[in-house]
């Protein structure tokens, strides 16, 4: 199944994929994290149910799949030769970082392009979404825990990474990186290793990375990541970029105004944002 989150009317709903249409089921579940709790069997049970409404894709204004997560964990530098074109030495443990939920949007819609850097890099991952939590999870089990998988741009403010050793703040620019278009859940995927992760820029592939060649697996960072925190429904993990990021061409290859960055999972899908210059400031936006 693929699982979509949407505004409709300026109204937030969720459902299941039919064809060009969604079989809207916010009347039984109030969001997908509620949903992805009673598990994928209910939901495709509740989606054959009479008298159901459905809503044209076109019609609609893409959220990312899950948009109110408690967790976004991402891990940096688990592809091998992303680490080798960083110029950095193979990690001995996961290397993790948290992005805030105003930091990603949906499919479709405009990333911003920071006014504060013109350093903004293009990142292409897959994203787990976890459906049953856990704290202490067997790497042998963690697949178990595991709803479905999405795309993410999950993209780079490269100045302000690098300002000190955490790179937090080069992560959550507002509006910088996108998730969707949808959640395909795990058993439509299987194995997640046979995947692939394909980023083009206007067109042009960029990156071209195979899951199998993670330095850590989905397993293991699913346990070395409920190791010290309980994951929860809804949480997701992006499970790093391949090589071929901007920031290590020769010359740079930073993301610009009109660009259109686009990240392909085949079997998940092709999430399509298109980048735009941050807004200048409003009245009201500053806070003291």
């Amino acid at each position: 199944m693929k699982l979509i989150s949407f505004l409709h009317a300026g109204r937030p709903g969720w459902g299941v994929l039919r064809g060009t249409e969604v079989v809207v089921l916010t009347p039984v579940w109030p969001d997908v994290i509620a949903a992805l709790a009673a598990g994928p069997e209910q939901i495709a049970q509740a989606a054959q149910a009479p008298g159901l409404s459905c809503i044209a894709l076109a019609h609609l204004q893409w959220l990312p799949p899950v948009p109110a997560p408690r967790k976004i964990l991402c891990v940096g530098l688990n592809y091998g030769r992303h680490v080798q074109e960083a110029g950095r030495e193979l990690p001995a443990h996961p290397s993790l970082f948290p992005r805030f939920a105003d930091s990603v949007v949906g499919h479709r819609e405009a990333v911003w392009k920071p006014r504060a850097s013109d350093k903004f890099d293009y990142e292409g991952e897959l994203v787990v979404v976890i459906g049953r939590g856990g704290r202490h999870i067997a790497a042998a089990d963690a697949l178990s825990h595991v709803a479905g998988y999405t795309c993410m741009a999950e993209n780079s403010v490269r100045d302000f990474q690098k300002h000190n050793a955490q790179v937090t703040p080069g992560k959550n620019f507002e509006r910088s990186g996108a998730i969707g278009p949808w959640l395909v859940t795990a058993d439509e995927i299987g194995d997640p290793a046979r995947l692939q992760v394909i980023s083009r820029l206007n067109g042009e592939v960029m990156q071209h990375g195979d899951v199998s060649d993670l330095i850590f697996p989905i397993p293991e960072l699913i346990a070395y990541i409920s190791a010290f925190t309980p994951l929860s429904t809804g949480d997701l993990i992006a499970t790093g970029t391949p090589e071929g990021v901007g920031a290590s061409r020769k010359p740079p290859r930073f993301l610009a105004a009109g660009d259109r960055l686009e990240v392909e999972i085949p079997g998940i899908g092709t999430l399509s944002n298109i980048v735009a210059d941050e807004p200048a400031a409003q009245p009201g936006d500053a806070h003291g």
